[in-house]
């Protein structure tokens, strides 16, 4: 899917900005694109991006791509869509309302593809005339959000599909792990993040349809074995407490027992869905 977004883009990329023989100050560095993501650390991409450079971020999901300008950011990139356009281009993405949620994205810069992640909202302040009330962070590998010293999950499952990586990344995953990130695919409304956790079934579209109810899935406690100690186990009850929120009916605290199982023991973990559709 992402070649087929690259190939769209070259294709279709607005001729405002590139036209031939024309340069403005918002031009990028030019040169041929390289078909190839990549997933580069934030200290390299820091370098490879300065404050003040201008780049192009392009939507893995819909494909829509906008400019943008670095502007500040040390532990991840503050930027701004350049013009009135572009903003209006970031919203369409984030289908009218301005949202937290964390999208999959590629940035180009001259003839370099790196896989990122984005959020929606604006705040803090902004310095370009474009509309768009602040600024908003891109992340890359390693790169953390403002309170916080470890790298967002949330963030890090978006450039990871960004960069192919993802079902690899799920696969490989401890049960623990797995739960962490099916209750992300939640908070961010992603069904590919949530079918991934999930034992194949038929019944997982019931499952889904519930799912799509909640809101905020958030884990208040959850109790860990060691991981040598599951190594030969082919099936695991974890026992969770969460908070939950669901359209129009407030909070619910209760304790979820997750099911995670696997066919042998290099095998990957799945969460079975049959005990989690009662409990949901």
């Amino acid at each position: 899917m992402i070649k087929v977004i690259l190939l769209l883009f070259l294709l279709t990329f607005s001729s405002q900005y590139f036209a031939v023989g024309a340069t403005t100050k918002f031009d990028e560095k030019d040169s041929p694109l390289s078909y190839k993501v990549e997933l580069l650390p934030w200290d390299m991409v820091n370098e490879i991006l300065p404050k003040k450079s201008f780049f192009t971020i392009i939507d893995v999901e819909t494909g829509l791509q906008f400019r943008v300008q670095r502007r500040a950011g040390s532990r991840h990139a503050d930027v701004q869509p350049l013009t009135f356009e572009d903003t209006k281009i970031m919203k369409r993405i984030y289908s009218g309302k301005w949202s937290w949620k964390r999208r999959a994205i590629i940035v180009k810069y001259g003839d370099q593809m790196i896989a990122a992640s984005m959020h929606g909202m604006p705040h803090g302040a902004g310095a370009l005339k474009n509309g768009f009330p602040g600024h908003f962070c891109v992340h890359f590998l390693g790169s953390t959000t403002h309170g916080s010293k470890e790298p967002d999950l949330a963030h890090k499952l978006m450039l990871l599909k960004a960069g192919g990586k993802l079902d690899e990344y799920i696969s490989n995953s401890d049960p623990y792990h797995l739960i962490e990130i099916f209750a992300t695919g939640i908070n961010q409304t992603d069904r590919k993040i949530i079918k991934q956790t999930l034992l194949p079934h038929s019944n997982n579209k019931k499952v889904i349809k519930k799912l799509d109810q909640i809101t905020i899935f958030s884990i208040t406690n959850m109790s860990y074995l060691p991981l040598s100690d599951i190594q030969g186990l082919l099936s695991i009850e974890i026992p969770v407490e969460v908070e939950i929120y669901r359209d129009n009916q407030g909070k619910e605290r209760k304790q979820i027992v997750f099911v995670l199982v696997r066919k042998n023991i290099v095998d990957r973990w799945y969460i079975q869905q049959n005990k989690l559709q009662k409990e949901i």
